[in-house]
């Protein structure tokens, strides 16, 4: 058992940083990287190319929905990715710090805590003090000059 808790540290630590190792609730080993914000992430998919950064513009597919699994909004199978300029507050904190660093044809998983994803309005389904899952497929990162 000791070897094992080990082997966690350090391999968690060389491929995820300090949270690679974290144990949830079920004492299952959790794949998801903490920021210092709140958020936390896990890359389903790497991407390709320049990596997204503010000033850029990101063509878009999301879907979020609450932990429990219920969706609250997907354009992820439209054909009709969403257009976000990164730094222009066009999306939320916690959306704006998941699409940072993606690169084209990368797919993300953010668990975004109620305070990153605050606005001045939420739509009649989504409860301001919740935590929202948001699957981030980003279809193209466009470099501005």
């Amino acid at each position: 058992m000791k070897n094992k808790i080990i082997v966690c540290l350090i391999g968690g630590f060389l491929i995820y940083g300090v949270n690679g190792c974290k144990k949830t609730k079920d004492g299952k080993t959790s794949d998801y990287i903490k920021t210092e914000s709140g958020l936390e992430y896990k890359i389903l998919k790497e991407g390709k190319g320049a990596k997204a950064e503010s000033g850029n513009e990101v063509l878009l597919y999301e879907t979020t929905s609450y932990r429990n699994g219920t969706v609250l909004y997907s354009n992820e199978n439209s054909g009709n990715p969403i257009k976000v300029k990164l730094g222009a507050n066009q999306v939320t904190k916690g959306v704006e710090e998941g699409l940072l660093g993606m690169k084209s044809g990368e797919i993300k998983e953010i668990i975004v805590p109620h305070y990153l994803v605050e606005r001045t309005s939420y739509p009649d389904n989504v409860s301001p003090d919740s935590t929202l899952v948001i699957k981030l497929i980003v279809d193209k990162v466009i470099v501005q000059d």
